[in-house]
């Protein structure tokens, strides 16, 4: 099973070996927006099934944000591959020793940001040279006028995010969490 998280958490995210010659460092920008700027609250269990090439794998979410900190949790079966909390202004992790780092705790923030933050706080955080449509539930972010990601809304709570230059898809089922 070690062998296996290995090989998912490797292939999904950005970092992969083929992949860094392709996308320059700044192929996605690192949104780090305060937790405020949802404009509200979330508390989400999630099931996110990766893609990259032929590969496909699932591990499971638990996304908490609020005005102060954003938390999330990634595990596998019970056991907890990544732990963050972000409160604005530093990034905590805790990390499974088996965890490659190509899987960045940052990049996990910035997707989680992209798909639900609101447009306009992207807007305002986003480097020159690059911008977000939202359009009839399709989100699109350019970079020069090349299209770099989408987030898609494919049904009640789900959504299918598909990073273009850094080659690969994440697609999320989420169950609202109730106190």
């Amino acid at each position: 099973m070690r062998g296996l998280i290995v090989l998912l958490l490797a292939a999904v995210m950005a970092g992969c070996a083929g992949q860094a010659t392709r996308a320059p460092a700044s192929a996605m920008p690192a949104l780090a927006l305060s937790p405020a700027a949802l404009g509200g609250t979330l508390a989400l269990e999630q099931r996110l099934v990766f893609e990259h090439g032929q590969r496909s794998d699932t591990v499971d979410a638990l996304v908490e944000a609020d005005a102060h900190v954003v938390r999330i949790v990634l595990h596998r079966q019970g056991q907890v591959l990544l732990r963050l909390a972000w409160d604005g202004k530093e990034l905590q992790q805790e990390r499974a020793e088996q965890l490659p780092e190509t899987l960045a705790a940052q990049r996990v923030l910035a997707d989680l940001q992209l798909v639900y933050w609101p447009a306009e706080a992207i807007n305002q955080a986003l480097p020159a040279g690059w911008q977000l449509r939202d359009e009839q539930g399709v989100r699109t972010l350019f970079h020069r006028g090349d299209v770099v990601a989408t987030v898609q809304k494919t049904g009640d709570n789900q959504a299918r995010l598909e990073n273009l230059r850094e080659g690969y898809r994440l697609h999320i089922r989420s169950v609202p969490v109730r106190p």
